[in-house]
């Protein structure tokens, strides 16, 4: 018996490997299933069944391996007590999981690893998925798993992708909000004041008059979303019986702190080998809105991009309003005194009186300055000949960049949000693609900027990130953008919208 002392992959192992003698091939088939012959057993015990099929004899033999959940030491084998066929008992030894937490797909399928299930009741506390083991061809890349522990973090689940050149850490219990990105000197993130990944079980969204959001708010990309974002506030609701009701909102919504009920990892099986990582969070009440939130965040091996790629699905059964703002949010090295926001813009309109006041630099930024009181600006993007644009935010030096590219039908408002407060405040900036901009929803609505979603319906956005590490690339960069806005002039407004 082959006794595995970690978690075991609800989905089974594929693996091809040669046989000796004769050439033949040697096929490993598993298939992972939960054997539920008492309740005692199912809460204790997980069976995997190893199939053993040698093609030049035509003969199969069964393997049987266990795992007590309370063994939970690392995921791979541990040893072998015994084979039914002893003969066999080396190449069964030389297939078997080498990789942690699971071995690869061979062949056309895909590999695919569930890491969180509310249909399955799965959550792997950690394990390691490893570009040796999968992709042999293209071995420098890894996924990872693991359980945050102390304080406020305490039970978030993170996992980490590798892809050999670029790294980014996505929180599953922070609504799949990416923590940081990372490639050689450049990081994608900020220093917030909040210094852990904060558990959603400890924020009240309706503490400091609904601003409770930010007693999380540490994270490169936070969507906000997905019933409202935007400023806390009253707004009117059809309530269970069908009367018109007023609801007080809070900050930017609920998305960003609901766990997420489905995570797995995708790596396709021929080059490129993209590595996907994706998860589905659910914002649903009975008589309220039953939003599906399903993403994919992926990259591949060796490269300086990733992708974010998102639909949102109304599965009620009546129409249904929504909002659905990408709050990426970079401190330094992007960040510094003569740093420049980059975007091909018709039209640049200030969120309030005070961020009027400074519209003529709204595209650049001071040092950290004591007191600075935040500045917001809101912008209409122009798209090129493929309806998509580019925004992006420049280094001092003009040698370290990040772009953003996306379609503007998908995303027709960008909000730039400038706090360039002394770093104990958090020295920061937002460059935020949405469907709207983040005044109230009873003021969005107003504007025609609260777009609603049939019964099924959905809505996809995708947004290409870049990392660009050098003066020549940044060069590109700006003249780009510069290529989309041409000869178009913006519209530079002096005055805030009127709000009610």
């Amino acid at each position: 018996m082959l006794v595995l002392t970690g978690p075991l992959p609800t989905y089974s192992v594929l693996q091809s490997f040669a046989a000796g003698g004769r050439g033949a091939a040697t096929v490993l088939r598993g298939a992972a299933q939960l054997e539920t012959r008492t309740a005692q057993a199912a809460a204790n015990e997980m069976y995997i069944e190893l199939f053993i099929v040698r093609g030049d004899k035509g003969v199969g033999r069964r393997f049987a391996a266990r795992r007590r959940k309370r063994e939970v030491n690392s995921p791979i084998v541990s040893q072998a007590n015994q084979a039914y066929d002893p003969p066999m008992k080396a190449p069964v030894m030389s297939a078997i999981l080498t990789a942690a937490c699971a071995a690869s797909g061979a062949g056309a399928a895909p590999f695919q690893k569930t890491l969180i299930s509310v249909q399955q009741n799965l959550r792997i506390d950690a394990c390691e998925i490893s570009g040796s083991d999968v992709t042999p061809s293209s071995p420098d890349w890894s996924v990872k798993k693991f359980t945050l522990h102390g304080g406020k973090q305490e039970g978030v689940d993170v996992v980490i992708v590798n892809n050999g050149k670029l790294t980014f850490t996505v929180v599953p219990t922070r609504g799949m909000n990416v923590l940081s990105v990372t490639s050689g000197d450049v990081r994608l993130g900020w220093d917030s004041p909040v210094k852990e990944v904060v558990n959603p079980r400890h924020i009240n969204l309706q503490s400091r008059g609904g601003l409770g959001w930010l007693e999380g708010f540490n994270e490169w990309l936070a969507r906000c979303g997905l019933e409202s974002n935007g400023h806390p506030g009253t707004d009117k609701f059809i309530n269970n019986v069908g009367e018109e009701a007023t609801m007080e909102l809070t900050l930017h919504g609920k998305i960003a702190n609901i766990p997420a009920s489905e995570v797995e990892v995708i790596v396709d099986p021929k080059p490129p080998y993209r590595i996907r990582l994706r998860g589905q969070v659910d914002e649903r009440m009975f008589y309220g809105p039953k939003l599906e939130l399903k993403t994919e965040i992926s990259t591949e091996p060796g490269s300086n991009s990733f992708r974010v790629s998102d639909v949102v699905t109304n599965r009620g059964g009546q129409e249904q309003e929504y909002e659905l703002l990408y709050h990426t949010n970079y401190g330094r090295p992007l960040l510094e005194e003569g740093s420049t926001f980059l975007a091909a813009v018709s039209r640049v309109t200030p969120f309030n009186a005070h961020a009027a006041s400074e519209i003529s630099q709204y595209s650049k930024y001071a040092g950290p300055t004591p007191g600075y009181v935040e500045e917001v600006y809101c912008l209409r993007p122009i798209a090129d000949k493929d309806g998509r644009t580019v925004i992006a935010l420049r280094n001092k030096a003009k040698d370290r960049a990040v772009s953003l590219t996306f379609s503007v039908k998908d995303l027709p408002y960008v909000t730039l949000w400038k706090n360039t407060n002394v770093e104990a405040e958090g020295y920061v900036t937002g460059l935020e693609p949405g469907v709207n901009f983040p005044s109230n929803r009873r003021i969005e609505r107003k504007y025609g900027r609260v777009p609603k979603l049939f019964p099924g319906e959905t809505h996809s956005a995708t947004i290409d990130f870049a990392i660009l590490a050098s003066a020549e690339e940044t060069q590109r960069l700006a003249d780009e953008i510069a290529a989309i806005q041409g000869d178009i002039k913006p519209v530079i407004d002096q005055e805030p919208e009127k709000r009610d």
